[in-house]
């Protein structure tokens, strides 16, 4: 519980003083019904309803990372719960009949809180399709395991240059292009002296997942050594190549990961690098890869 409040503090607070000024709102222009009054069954459906809304947005934001996604079932959820507990505080205190706002309170935020959570799960279904794209991709290169990364589940080094073979030569024959993308790690040495290698484990099944929910559906990521990868990207020309780079560098810069001990946001940042093939074999191809890469790397080792 602690890591979930340090992670969304900020939409429990939110949520929590929606509450509270609404329970204000009715105290102060109200009046407390007696117990007689109370209608049991109304204030048990009212109030499990908005019981389950704050529990569902609780599982919601304990396991799910920080985005678009997670923020939209988190407002959609909040706008539910809000709408059950205005509901629920009408059977505590009687409001005047000139009072109207808090008419609109109990209604109009519970159709908001669900085109939101549509939304959301519209957006969640389309993340789980890529998922599940890139699952069926791994699934069908585990026949081939041992030639799949001990610790996280892509091609090797080995794996990868065959597949580069392939590709050179179906490039060819269909007249096509074909570009690699390389991401590396900065200072990842640093991280693992710092939080330990287990941490450091952790950060690249982390990384992998977000590469490859940022990589195309024909496109094949592989762990070349250590912290680097890199991406086969097929009918991809240099331009097209470069700012695929781009956007992997910025994801990478952007990913929410904390470490497991503490809860301390880890910032990374990776250096890209991207090739076309040309004439050449994959040795070759991967070597000026590596050498592109290398170059993009020299401003960050002459700053430290």
């Amino acid at each position: 519980m602690p890591t979930l409040l340090r992670l969304h503090r900020l939409k429990f607070l939110a949520l929590l003083l929606a509450a509270n000024l609404g329970l204000l709102l009715h105290l102060a222009v109200g009046d407390l019904k007696g117990i007689t009054e109370w209608v049991w069954l109304d204030i048990l459906g009212e109030g499990g309803s908005a019981f389950l809304a704050l529990a569902w947005l609780g599982l919601i934001l304990k396991s799910r990372p920080a985005g678009r996604v997670t923020n939209l079932l988190a407002l959609g959820l909040g706008c539910v719960f809000f709408s059950w507990w205005i509901d629920l505080l009408d059977e505590f205190v009687r409001m005047p009949e000139s009072i109207v706002w808090d008419h609109w309170l109990e209604s109009l935020p519970m159709p908001v809180g669900l085109v939101l959570l549509t939304w959301g799960i519209y957006h969640w279904h389309h993340e789980q399709l890529a998922i599940s794209v890139q699952l069926e991709k791994r699934e069908r290169l585990f026949r081939e395991h041992r030639q799949f990364d001990k610790l996280i589940p892509l091609g090797t080094a080995d794996y990868l240059r065959r597949q580069i073979e392939l590709e050179l030569v179906e490039s060819r024959r269909q007249q096509r292009p074909l570009s690699l993308v390389a991401i590396d790690l900065d200072d990842f040495d640093s991280l693992n002296q710092r939080f330990g290698h287990a941490e450091g484990d952790a950060v690249l099944q982390a990384l992998t997942q977000l590469l490859l929910l940022n990589l195309r559906r024909q496109d094949l990521l592989c762990r070349l050594a250590g912290d680097r990868f890199v991406a086969l990207l097929p009918d991809t020309g240099e331009s097209q190549a470069r700012q695929i780079a781009e956007e992997l560098r910025l994801a990478v810069a952007s990913l929410a990961h904390r470490s497991r001990q503490h809860g301390e946001r880890l910032q990374l940042r990776a250096s890209v690098a991207c090739a076309m093939a040309l004439e050449e074999d994959a040795e070759t191809l991967l070597a000026r890869l590596n050498q592109a890469l290398e170059r993009a790397k020299r401003p960050l080792a002459l700053s430290a």
